[in-house]
């Protein structure tokens, strides 16, 4: 029988797989290519749902970020504050987000990592925990995950449209 954890283990898995196919062999130019002057680009896309992941889970589970734990904000180098994730950022912001392919994939290597130790073992009871009290109904470790799950896959899936797009009209 699966438990709630090997489910939940298996969907950020699956954000794993396609953040890992969206930047196999890309170029650095297609990471930043723009469909458009106001369009996310991948590196953006990546690292933003990276980030959300990193940040909701550590503060669902009382844990450090991998962000800054791991000194992966350092890497960056960003023009951001360290807790920035990209909730709500401008164009000129997503212009500055210019990881290397290989920072981006340690990052979220990193993060990957430390999601299936939070949800190894984690038995339904905790799910009903309340994370997080600024909203009505305050939010439970169940809904949590799940939202933080659906963003995932959402800007994954964004990632992997924006990139067959740019390689189709970087072709010509």
């Amino acid at each position: 029988m699966t438990t709630t954890a090997e489910l939940l283990q298996d969907g950020y898995a699956r954000i794993a797989q396609e953040t890992n196919a969206v930047l196999d062999g890309l170029s650095p130019t297609l990471l930043t290519y723009r469909l458009d002057p106001a369009a996310n680009t991948i590196a953006w896309l990546i690292w933003h749902l990276t980030r959300v992941q990193d940040d909701h889970l550590a503060d669902a589970f009382d844990r450090p970020q991998v962000w800054i734990a791991d000194g992966w904000a350092t890497r960056f180098a960003l023009p951001f504050a360290d807790e920035v994730i990209g909730y709500g950022q401008s164009s000129a912001d997503v212009a500055q987000v210019q990881p290397s392919i290989e920072n981006l994939q340690g990052y979220a290597d990193g993060v990957q990592a430390r999601t299936v130790e939070l949800l190894t073992g984690l038995d339904d009871a905790a799910l009903d925990r309340v994370v997080d009290t600024r909203w009505d109904p305050p939010v439970t470790l169940a809904v949590r995950l799940i939202s933080v799950l659906s963003d995932g896959l959402q800007h994954v899936g964004q990632a992997a449209y924006v990139r067959g797009a740019a390689e189709r009209l970087t072709r010509s």
